[in-house]
């Protein structure tokens, strides 16, 4: 049988939703769609290249939990609800998987709150660098 574990990273969204910011299945860690919010306070910059960031250390934080890193991501989804934002945003993104490569896409979406300005999900392989 596989091991199915739910890492949480204190979102209110997490218990409000009914959802894990990532789950680790066998060799595969699935992170949640993650957006700008400093969890822990419940803010949100305006700067979506912030947000990013925000993002990136919200979900390295969740790949550590996993016992991965960003070397270990196979697949990154950024959603964005105004496609020009998503230019700023690609040397923080480049920073974290510039030499991973992982396969990526691009989504103009509506977010759930009009504050977010972006949203990272991205698919992991535990021990996938080695």
């Amino acid at each position: 049988m596989t091991e199915r574990r739910a890492i949480l990273s204190g979102s209110t969204f997490e218990e409000q939703i009914g959802y894990a910011r990532a789950v680790v299945d066998g060799d595969r860690v699935h992170v949640s769609g993650t957006t700008g919010f400093d969890y822990a306070t419940m803010t949100i910059s305006d700067d979506v290249v912030e947000q990013a960031a925000q993002c990136l250390r919200t979900i390295g934080d969740a790949l550590a939990e996993a016992g991965c890193t960003f070397a270990d991501v196979v697949r990154v989804r950024y959603l964005l609800p105004d496609r020009a934002d998503f230019e700023p945003c690609w040397p923080v993104l480049r920073r974290c998987f510039g030499d991973v490569r992982p396969a990526a896409t691009m989504l103009v979406c509506g977010l759930a709150d009009p504050r977010m300005k972006i949203e990272i999900e991205v698919d992991a392989r535990w021990g996938g660098a080695a």
